[in-house]
């Protein structure tokens, strides 16, 4: 449980909370199966993190392998989203995952790869490590690389009233630095 919870009606802060709160997440990636006409969604869930806690950049980062469809898919194309709930969170009390005052965020972009010895790279690794500590042992041999979401869009819910106008530059402007994980 967290001991702050945003206002609703402060987009900025409201967009960047369970982003920065939630560990793990739906991510959406096309299908590329040669053996289809056409591709379809394919849907896996995927740990991520967006910084070191009380850090957060609102960037997310993911440690992914091509032996799992998510990030073979996402080098053949790029075009990827994440939904992200506050339900998991505990902070939307009694109401339904789907009820308006439980926020959801859908962030839609590009899934790229980083270089593996740039200063984002290491500053990923970093954020994910100290979120997932176990990523640290998984096997070398499967080549987990790390890659981020470059966010073209977001679609936000956290209250009656429909989506929340924000534009990208307004949901990365804000600086998440009064949040603090809970032990």
């Amino acid at each position: 449980m967290y001991s702050y919870l945003p206002v609703c009606h402060r987009s900025q802060l409201y967009s960047r909370f369970p982003v920065f709160c939630n560990k793990h997440t739906v991510f959406e990636s096309t299908c590329m199966n040669m053996s289809r006409a056409f591709n379809i969604c394919c849907r896996n869930v995927v740990s991520f993190s967006d910084g070191v806690p009380g850090k957060g950049t609102g960037v997310p980062y993911f440690y992914l392998t091509t032996l799992d469809p998510t990030a073979r898919n996402a080098l053949k194309d790029h075009r990827s989203s994440l939904a992200i709930s506050e339900y998991p969170l505990g902070t939307c009390s009694n109401a339904d995952p789907e009820s308006p005052v439980c926020a959801k965020i859908t962030l839609t972009g590009r899934l790229v790869l980083l270089e593996a010895n740039s200063k984002e790279a290491e500053f990923a690794r970093t954020a994910l490590f100290t979120k997932h500590p176990e990523m640290k042992g998984w096997p070398k041999g499967h080549d987990f690389q790390v890659f981020k979401l470059e966010i073209e869009d977001i679609f936000m819910i956290n209250w009656f009233g429909g989506p929340k106008p924000l534009t990208v530059d307004q949901y990365l402007k804000y600086k998440m630095n009064i949040f603090a994980l809970d032990k």
